[in-house]
């Protein structure tokens, strides 16, 4: 039998058995003290018990968050079947995947990130560290009616931790292999009646973990990321509360770490090799508003957004050296670099008006509203002294797009939810979205407009025949919208990209609620299915799409307290994907870019009570990732791989130390890999998985 389908029907008759004695943890982790407790969520813009929710929604309550040492988007997603989440590109640039649909460079993403109401519309936001964090829901299928326009995959919901009426505060570090520091403080408290302040902060730093071959240093590093938040609550009277955040933030790191892969195998992991230095380095301002008043009747909520990043990007573009390489790119004789210059302003306005919860009837009614600016110079030029400062030498330019975007979103939507019974509630939702788009060329002055509009329901039927019992099923659909690529490039408009989705689910718990298993199937047909791939020789990054995609998949969560102090988990999820109609016709029947059709997480954490305030916690994570499918064309496939993490320490009252180690195996992988055919370039690309990390980490709260 061959080790891919012995490794599929081993952890599924893992996740299987684990189905009967377990449940996930981002599902529903119990308090510490032993006592279950309902998670309440804010996935549908009212608050409601998560397993009341009809939908797919995995939480990591704050309590999780510590447990597990997540630090970062890519540690919360981990523990999410069906959810893929890539490094690639630039430092910032991530690459999320959810059931089916990817994140592409330089597109509005396919998952809506929401932090504190905002919504996050770069990829560039998404790669973010994670801190002082109260809770992050993740929710799976297309939730066009409620978050709009790029929830064509799902939604994450980040919500931050509020300030306190009384003064705490809390400090973590730690310290890990590659000189890697990672720090966060805060301080919460009252400082007049009514009104209340949080402010925290964080740093990371490292030197890198993945060797340069031909330069003799790490493509890895990390210089500097740091970031400040403040937080203001004031509450003038009982039914009025407003809330003001502001964060900003600096960094600067490693980019376009790419190896060049002259075998042309995803599964032949080799070092980088590029003589020129890349580097990403960048800033970011967030501000955002929120006001709530309660009418009684119903709740009226403004949340008012404003973002402003900037990053400049430096890197090889051949990703080889003179050494080794003298032929150069396309065997012209001659090395290349590359460069991309992006600044970004966003403003969002949302109103929304949710009715009171304890009723039959319950509704929401809003409308919302986007302005983004948007700036990007991209350029290309032969490298003659290996100094990434010749991109400003116009004699040695071969490439150069300069293109400023101006886009004007609005939506309406509303959401009815009826409870016939006690035992029966239908939901209605409706949303629409329309994109008006500008893009000028700076070179010549020429402009381009589009428009771009999506009329988005939901209907879901939900059936709770017991209690601790809900079944449901769901009509919902998607949009992403299109827009243009940069000037004078082969494909100078993309469209919109929707779709419709089929989803049956359930959830349940058993013996008092020290039991949970959810799960869902869903059907999705993908109208116009977006993707990307690279023109080297113009430097130019785009935009494609397939006409007809059709995805299935299946989700299982579980989670359960066997013993007190003993918490298990276990989730598998599956998506087959298959190219219906467009692109190549070689490629009809494949399954689309960036898929993997099988994942999987199980996990265990131990909390042993020592008595005078003192315990031990052990925690041990898995995640497998199945084979992924790099381009439509299916030729290139990375094998199968695991990552194992491991988490040990001790808390006493006020402090903690934990000592971590994050895929001890040491498991080999490419988070993105980019064939010739898709690069644009005479040789293929893999951008290397991180190695084995550990160290240690204490912690302090007051």
């Amino acid at each position: 039998m061959a080790n891919g389908v012995r490794s599929r029907l081993l952890l599924g008759t893992i996740c299987g058995g684990m189905a009967m004695l377990s449940a996930p943890s981002v599902l529903a982790q119990a308090s510490p003290d032993g006592d279950d407790q309902d998670i309440v969520v804010t996935a549908q813009a009212r608050s409601e018990r998560l397993q009341d929710v009809p939908i797919q929604v995995s939480v990591l309550t704050a309590q999780t968050i510590a447990n597990a040492g997540i630090k970062s988007t890519g540690d919360a997603l981990a523990q999410v079947s069906n959810v893929t989440f890539d490094r690639g590109n630039t430092y910032r640039s991530t690459f999320i995947t959810m059931r089916g649909l990817t994140q592409l460079n330089n597109a509005d993403p396919p998952v809506a990130v929401v932090i504190d109401g905002v919504p996050q519309t770069d990829q560039t936001q998404l790669g973010i560290d994670l801190f002082d964090i109260e809770r992050i829901e993740v929710v799976k299928g297309p939730q066009g009616a409620l978050y709009g326009r790029n929830a064509v995959g799902g939604a994450i919901n980040i919500v931050t931790r509020m300030p306190t009426d009384r003064l705490e505060g809390f400090g973590n570090f730690s310290y890990g292999n590659g000189d890697a520091v990672q720090a966060a403080a805060g301080i919460s408290g009252p400082i007049a009646e009514n009104l209340l302040v949080r402010v925290t902060g964080s740093f990371s730093r490292s030197d890198g973990l993945i060797d340069n071959s031909f330069r003799h240093d790490k493509v890895d590093f990390l210089d500097h990321d740091w970031s400040v938040r403040g937080r203001v609550l004031y509450k003038p009277a009982s039914n009025l509360s407003v809330d003001l955040r502001a964060d900003y933030g600096k960094f600067r790191g490693a980019s376009n770490t790419y190896s060049a892969v002259f075998s042309g195998n995803p599964n032949d992991f080799v070092d980088p090799q590029f003589n020129l230095p890349g580097s990403a380095s960048g800033d970011n301002l967030n501000l955002t508003g929120k006001i709530d008043l309660d009418l009684g009747f119903a709740t009226l909520t403004s949340i008012t957004g404003h973002t402003e990043l900037t990053q400049v990007n430096r890197a090889d573009l051949d990703y080889r050296n003179p050494v080794d390489s003298p032929t150069g790119i396309f065997g012209l004789g001659f090395q290349a670099g590359q460069g991309q210059d992006l600044k970004l302003k966003t403003t969002s306005q949302e109103v929304r008006l949710v009715s009171a919860s304890d009723q039959a009837f319950r509704w929401l009614v809003g409308g919302y509203y986007i302005h983004t600016d948007r700036s990007l110079l991209t350029r290309a030029f032969v490298d003659v002294t290996g100094d990434v400062s010749q991109i400003d030498n116009p004699a040695l330019l071969f490439a150069n797009q300069s293109e400023d975007n101006d886009n004007n979103a609005y939506a309406a939507f509303a959401q009815l939810d009826f409870d016939v019974t006690d035992w029966l509630m239908l939901t209605g939702g409706l949303r629409y979205d329309k994109d008006r788009r500008n893009q000028r060329n700076v070179l010549t002055n020429a402009v381009r407009k589009a428009s771009f509009d999506h009329l988005q329901p939901k209907v879901t039927v939900t059936f709770k025949p017991t209690e601790g019992l809900l079944a449901y099923a769901t009509f919902s659909t998607g949009f992403r919208s299109g827009g243009y690529n940069a000037p004078n490039v082969v494909v100078p408009i993309f469209p919109q990209e929707t779709l419709k989705n089929y989803e049956a689910g359930f959830k349940s718990q058993f013996f008092d609620r020290k039991l949970t298993i959810n799960g869902a199937f869903f059907w999705t047909d993908v109208t116009n299915y977006q993707y990307f791939y690279v023109d080297a020789s113009t430097a130019s990054q785009i935009i494609s799409s397939i006409d007809a995609v059709r995805i299935k998949g299946v989700e299982l969560e579980v989670l359960a307290r066997p013993v007190r102090g003993l918490d298990l988990s276990g989730s598998i999820g599956t998506t087959d994907t298959r190219i219906r109609r467009g692109g190549d016709p070689a490629d009809i029947g494949n399954r689309s870019p960036r898929t993997v059709p099988f994942t999987a997480n199980a996990g265990a954490q131990y909390t042993l009570d020592l008595g005078d305030g003192s315990r031990m916690i052990a925690r041990a994570d898995y995640q497998h990732i199945g084979k992924k499918y790099w381009g439509s064309d299916n030729t290139d496939v990375q094998r199968a791989y695991d990552l194992v993490n491991l988490r040990f320490g001790f808390e006493r009252g006020k402090y903690g130390i934990f000592g971590f180690g994050k895929n001890i195996l040491n498991a080999k992988y490419y988070s993105e890999y980019v064939s010739s055919k898709y690069s644009g370039l005479d040789v293929d690309l893999g951008y290397r998985g991180q190695p084995a990390t550990y160290g240690v980490e204490a912690r302090i709260k007051f």
